[in-house]
């Protein structure tokens, strides 16, 4: 006899009681029906998929970008006997492939993998012979462009749910306004009446914004260390560079600290990560990338160094402290100085008009079938790959585009058995076609190279049974296989009556998303000024109401106006603007447009000026503190 999900509770999980709304959205789910779950930051979201995978029939696939987050939840799963695994970059061969017979003889419960590996064509094999019975969706909040957070592929998740049959699906976020829970609903074809959200507040949590100067902001960082309850904690900055320094002052004071950030080698993430969750490091001072997923219940202190992009990234990253609902401590040196920073990121993620008109008209101009590598793109049109993903993603859903499917352009193999036994395993028919494949490779000194659009050519036969032969040999173990050459294929459905027209429209967009964010960023801006509960200020911007003030946020306690923080740009002097000139009579082939040059200017990166060098040129970031906006105003003038 089948337990009940309550008996699981207690018997695997080792809980006596449903926190608030996961029964409500488990039982939604046991009775076969899609739920959105807008659960606060540590407040149980997991549990919503784990319990019910272990009660139906077939696999759960939890989609999730946070790495940490899939480390750490396997972990713990596969000790408490749970069937779980999770595939990303850092799995080795051995395990991808014990997964793979997990999948195939449906061993395996449940899979984490990041949206990235939906691109894969060989797990898309895998994938499509095994029955999925329920798709969670993490993060879930990446899906709508009204989100804090928008990622392209995300909007593909939907429409492969469906090509694959999925029974269920759960869509789960911890910061979803109200017009983003809509479109979550929407594109999940999920019901009014099974969407649940718990509420954002955590009464637990003490929120203090502290106005400050950029001056101040060290010795003030100090000295709330220093006063404040001891326990772990995590300081947040934006820079990488900033991280590396308030973590040297911290030292240097005598403070147990460590940086953590993007520019760290993975190792070195990963070691810092696990000094901080066995308690050997006080301090994490880090950029947003440290905390998505870890599994901490004992944070006691978050501050924001610099403020925070938005009002949702200000609520997942406060929303670390205090799991084990025990008094915590968030609090933000609010210096609006920061906003020049912020606004430039935003400014950065804009491809120029100039460049997307490039990148569409080389779309428009291919045959009827095609394929493109994103990185190659992104290289020729100066555009992040995010943002090409984006383009290629809109001319999908407006009908320009139909994808055929990802694909690698490359595979090399070694035989883990004499290719003539291989061979021999099968009828002649195949094993004519085997022998043909494996004399169609090109050998090397270790590994034979194989480009299966030209084996396809060479032995008449289709690409995809080539790759499938490829991928049953590797399941049996006859070979140790390798791909490379990630490319996306399309098929042109319909040539564009006004490619004009639809350049601009995609300009447009992007310029509406640029507009988004920089109104995000106010939103941050509108609450460090606002005089008023703080909580009361956040909840609304959520849709939720509080009765009264939560009396224990700095401005309920110490009833203390927080003057309006000014932001006064400053100006660009006559050497700044002699700078430019010079600049410009360098003739960089990759500065040639006045928004690259721009870019250049305030410290932002991109995918010409980084291959160029151009990052380590002396003047690069030489006007990382004046506005994005008024700089590239200067740089068209001139």
């Amino acid at each position: 006899m089948q337990p009940t999900a309550v008996q699981l509770l207690q018997s695997r999980f080792g809980f006596s009681t449903f926190r608030p709304g996961q029964q409500q959205v488990i039982d939604c789910l046991l009775a076969g029906r899609s739920s959105l779950a807008v659960f606060p930051t540590g407040g149980g979201k997991s549990l919503c998929y784990q319990l019910p995978a272990l009660l139906l029939d077939g696999l759960t696939l939890v989609i999730s970008p946070l790495i940490a987050l899939m480390k750490d939840q396997v972990d713990v799963l596969q000790r408490g006997g749970v069937a779980a695994a999770r595939l990303d970059s850092s799995v080795a061969y051995d395990e991808v492939q014990g997964i793979y017979r997990g999948m195939a003889d449906g061993s395996l419960k449940i899979l984490y993998i990041a949206p990235e590996r939906l691109a894969n064509e060989r797990f898309l094999q895998r994938l499509r012979r095994t029955p999925i019975a329920l798709l969670a969706v993490d993060e879930a909040h990446c899906i709508s462009e009204w989100g804090h957070n928008f990622r392209p592929d995300y909007l593909k998740i939907a429409r492969l749910a469906a090509e694959l049959r999925v029974g269920r699906v759960l869509a789960l976020t911890a910061t979803a306004t109200p017009q983003v829970a809509d479109d979550i609903r929407r594109v999940f074809s999920i019901a009014d009446a099974d969407q649940v959200i718990t509420g954002f507040h955590r009464p637990n949590l003490l929120l203090k914004i502290i106005p400050c100067t950029a001056q101040q902001r060290s010795q003030l960082l100090l000295q709330r260390l220093q006063s404040l309850p001891p326990g772990p904690t995590i300081v947040y900055v934006t820079l990488q560079r900033t991280a590396e320094e308030v973590s040297a002052l911290l030292c240097r004071e005598g403070l147990r600290a460590q940086a953590y950030h993007a520019g760290l080698k993975n190792e070195q993430r990963s070691a810092v990560q696990d000094a901080f969750m066995r308690g050997d490091s006080g301090i994490i001072v880090a950029t947003i990338a440290f905390g998505m997923g870890i599994d901490k219940a004992d944070i006691r202190t978050i501050i924001h160094y610099n403020l925070p992009k938005t009002i949702e990234n200000y609520m997942q990253e406060i929303g670390r402290a205090g799991r084990d609902g025990n008094r915590s401590y968030c609090e933000m040196l609010a210096c609006a100085d920061d906003c020049t920073v912020l606004a430039n990121f935003t400014y950065g993620d804009t491809p120029s008009p100039e460049a997307l008109h490039g990148l569409i008209t080389h779309l428009l101009s291919q045959g009827q079938q095609f394929n493109v590598s994103r990185y190659e793109l992104s290289a020729l049109y100066d555009i992040r790959p995010l943002v090409v993903a984006t383009v290629l993603t809109y001319l999908e859903l407006n009908g320009t585009l139909e994808a055929t499917g990802p694909f690698y352009e490359g595979y090399k193999f070694q035989c883990n058995r004499p290719q003539q036994a291989i061979c021999a395993d099968y009828n002649e028919e195949r094993a004519s076609f085997l022998a043909a494949l494996f004399a169609s490779a090109k050998p090397g000194r270790v590994w034979n190279h194989l480009l299966p659009a030209e084996a396809a050519l060479t032995l008449q036969q289709p690409r995809e049974r080539i790759t499938a032969a490829l991928t049953y040999l590797e399941e049996r173990g006859d070979l140790t296989l390798q791909s490379a050459g990630l490319r996306y294929g399309y098929r042109l459905a319909q040539r564009s009556a006004d490619p004009a027209g639809l350049i601009a429209s995609m300009v447009e967009s992007f310029n509406h998303q640029e507009v988004q964010s920089l109104q995000r960023l106010d939103g941050v801006l509108a609450l460090i000024r606002d005089s008023g509960c703080v909580v009361r200020h956040l909840l609304r911007y959520f849709g939720e109401e509080l009765a009264e003030d939560c009396g224990q946020c700095s401005s309920c306690r110490e009833q203390t106006t927080r003057p309006p923080a000014a932001v006064t740009p400053p100006e660009l002097s006559s050497e700044e603007l002699t700078l430019i000139r010079q600049l410009q009579a360098e003739q960089h082939s990759a500065l040639e447009h006045p928004r690259q040059l721009a870019r250049f200017l305030c410290g932002i990166t991109s995918p010409a000026a980084s291959k160029a060098r151009l990052t380590r040129h002396p003047r690069f970031g030489c006007l990382a503190g004046f506005p994005f906006a008024e700089v590239l105003a200067q740089v068209t003038q001139l």
